[in-house]
C-alpha cells in the first residue's frame, strides 16, 4: 500500500507539472483558442532551430519548414516545393520549382532563393550530415528553375534534397555570420512564430500557404525530457500529441491512445569476424543460432518491438517483400554450421546510454552461456567504449543502429558498418563479394533495382554472420482523444499536417 501511494503522488505531482506547462497559452497564441494543438516534445532545440542541425526535423514535424521534395513509403521522390525534376548530365539535376509560393515573411520563392537556400547548406562549417562528401553547388536558370551539379555522379540526389536539412527558408533567414534564424521564413501551412530558448514555440496557421490551409490555428509545443511528465500530459489531456511516451509508462495510460510506429533502428549484435573466437565462421553461426529473439522483445521490450527477420526492419516497407525472393533464400543457404561450443569465453561489450542495452546484454548472456560460451561483459557510457569497440576491442557488441539516413537509402548504413573502407565496422569484416554488392546497389538509381541490389546485399551479410540482428524498435507516440489526422511516420520527418485537427 505504501509503494502504491507513493506511486500515485509522483504519478499527481507529475501530472501538475506538466499542466502548468500547457496551461498558460504561449504570448503569440490566441488564448483559449480549442483550435490550437498541444504538442509535447521529446528533445529541445540543440542549435537553435537551424536547419543545417538535427533541429531541422522539428522544422519539419511541424511543418512549418519545407524542402523540394518529399518521400513516399517506398522511398521514392515525390513533388514538394519541386513540381519536376530530370537528369540533364551525369552529375547534373534541373528542379522545377512550384509558382506562387510565398514565405512566411511575405516575400516570393524564387529559383535564386532555393539557390541560396542549398549553397547555404552546401558552405555550412560542420556541413548538415546529408552533405557528408558531397560536392555541391546550386544556380538559378530562370525565375523558377534551379540547376543542381554534385562534384561525382549521384543517382540519389533527389532523395538527398528531401533531407529536413535542406529545407528552403526565406533570404531574411540567413546571417552574414552563417545563422539561420528559421522565425517568420518557411513556406509551411504553419509560421513559426516566437521560440523560448529550450522551453517550448509557438506556430500559428499561415493563411497564404500554397496548398491546402491548415484545419488547426496554431500548434503550442513544449520540450519535455522527462518521459513521466510527457506521459502525464498524455493521460490529463494537457497535451494533444506527446513524443515518444517510455514503455514503463503506458500501463498508466489507456491503450486506445498509444499508437506504435516501427523505427528504422536495428538492435544488432556485431560479432568480431578479424579475431578472436569469432573468427570462425561456424563459431559465429553458433552464436546466431543461440540468440532468441522472441525472448529478447518480450523480456526488455514487453512485447513493444518487432523480431528481427534481418537488417531492414518493416519501417523500411519494401524489405520484407524483396526479402522473399529465392536467390535471397539461396544466398542464406550458404552459412556455415554451427560448431560445438564447450567453454569458449567471450567477451561483450555494450553501452548504457540506451536504458534497454544492458538488459538485452544481460539476456544474450544467459542465451549463449545456455549454449556453452563464457560471457564476460563490459558496459560503459557510449563515449567511453565507442573507440574500443571500433577497433575491435570485443569479441561481440551489442548496437541500436539507424539504418535509413536522410536520404531514406540504406546503403550508406550497410556500407559503414559492412564494407572493408567502412567508418563503423565493428564487425572488423571485410569481404570483396560484398563489397562489389554494396558498389552496384550504390550505382543503381532509385527504383526496383536498386531495391532488390541492396537486399542482395543483406543476404551476403547475413550468411557471413557478421551481425546478428535481434529486433527492430518502436517509438510510442500519444494521441489523445480530440485530435485526428496525425502522421505516425516511421522516418519521425512528419507529425503534425495541414490536415491535423482538434475538436471538442
Amino acid at each position: 500500500m505504501k509503494n502504491t501511494t507513493r506511486l500515485a503522488a509522483i504519478a499527481v505531482t507529475a501530472s501538475l507539472t506538466l499542466t502548468g506547462c500547457f496551461a498558460a497559452p504561449a504570448p503569440s497564441s490566441t488564448g483559449d483558442d480549442p483550435d490550437r494543438i498541444s504538442l509535447a516534445m521529446l528533445q529541445p532545440p540543440r542549435s537553435g532551430l537551424s536547419p543545417l542541425s538535427d533541429d531541422a526535423f522539428k522544422l519539419s514535424r511541424w511543418s512549418t519548414g519545407e524542402t523540394l521534395v518529399v518521400l513516399d513509403a517506398q522511398s521514392d521522390a515525390r513533388p514538394a516545393l519541386a513540381t519536376s525534376w530530370r537528369q540533364t548530365d551525369a552529375r547534373t539535376w534541373q528542379f522545377d520549382l512550384r509558382p506562387d509560393v510565398s514565405f512566411h515573411d511575405g516575400t516570393s520563392l524564387t529559383a535564386e532563393q532555393v539557390a541560396v537556400s542549398l549553397t547555404a547548406a552546401a558552405q555550412a562549417t560542420p556541413k548538415p550530415r546529408i552533405l557528408d562528401g558531397v560536392d555541391l553547388t546550386a544556380t538559378a536558370d530562370g525565375p523558377l528553375t534551379v540547376l543542381v551539379r554534385t562534384g561525382t555522379e549521384d543517382p540519389l540526389l533527389p532523395q538527398r534534397l528531401s533531407s529536413p536539412q535542406l529545407t528552403i527558408l526565406a533570404a531574411a533567414a540567413y546571417g552574414d555570420d552563417g545563422t539561420v534564424n528559421p522565425i517568420n521564413a518557411g513556406t509551411g501551412p504553419f509560421i513559426l512564430a516566437e521560440v523560448d530558448g529550450t522551453t517550448g514555440a509557438t506556430l500559428n496557421r499561415f493563411d497564404d500557404y500554397w496548398g491546402t490551409t491548415a484545419a488547426a490555428s496554431g500548434i503550442d509545443v513544449k520540450f519535455v525530457p522527462d518521459g513521466t511528465a510527457r506521459a502525464a500530459a498524455l493521460r490529463t489531456g494537457t497535451a494533444d500529441i506527446v513524443e515518444a511516451i517510455p514503455v514503463g509508462q503506458v500501463a498508466q495510460i489507456d491503450e486506445a491512445l498509444i499508437h506504435e510506429v516501427p523505427m528504422p533502428r536495428t538492435n544488432t549484435l556485431y560479432l568480431n569476424t578479424e579475431s578472436g573466437p569469432f573468427a570462425d565462421p561456424a563459431v559465429r553461426t553458433a552464436a546466431r543460432v543461440a540468440v532468441d529473439n522472441a525472448a529478447i522483445v518480450e523480456l526488455v521490450y514487453e512485447g513493444r518491438a518487432d523480431e528481427a527477420a534481418g537488417l531492414l526492419g518493416p519501417a523500411v516497407g519494401w524489405a520484407a517483400g524483396e526479402r522473399a525472393s529465392a536467390g535471397y533464400t539461396d544466398v542464406l543457404a550458404a552459412r556455415a554450421d554451427a560448431a560445438a561450443i564447450d567453454g569458449v569465453t567471450i567477451t561483450l561489450g555494450t553501452f548504457t546510454d540506451r536504458a534497454e542495452l544492458p538488459e538485452v546484454a544481460v539476456q544474450l548472456e544467459q542465451q549463449l552461456e545456455a549454449v556453452g560460451f563464457n560471457v564476460e561483459q563490459d558496459v560503459r557510457e557510449y563515449q567511453y567504449i565507442e573507440a574500443d569497440a571500433l577497433d575491435g576491442a570485443f569479441d561481440a557488441f551489442i548496437l541500436s543502429r539507424a539504418t535509413v539516413l536522410d536520404s531514406g537509402d540504406p546503403v550508406a548504413y550497410l556500407y559503414s558498418d559492412f564494407a572493408c573502407a567502412g567508418s563503423f565496422n565493428i564487425s572488423q569484416f571485410c569481404d570483396e563479394t560484398v563489397d562489389a554488392a554494396l558498389d552496384s546497389a550504390g550505382a543503381l538509381a532509385a527504383g526496383s533495382d536498386r531495391r532488390a541490389a541492396i537486399m542482395h546485399a543483406e543476404a551476403l551479410i547475413l550468411a557471413s554472420d557478421a551481425a546478428v540482428p535481434m529486433l527492430h524498435e518502436r517509438v510510442l507516440q500519444g494521441e489523445g482523444p480530440r485530435v485526428s489526422g496525425v502522421v505516425r511516420d516511421p522516418r519521425e520527418r512528419a507529425l503534425i499536417t495541414n490536415e491535423t485537427r482538434v475538436s471538442g
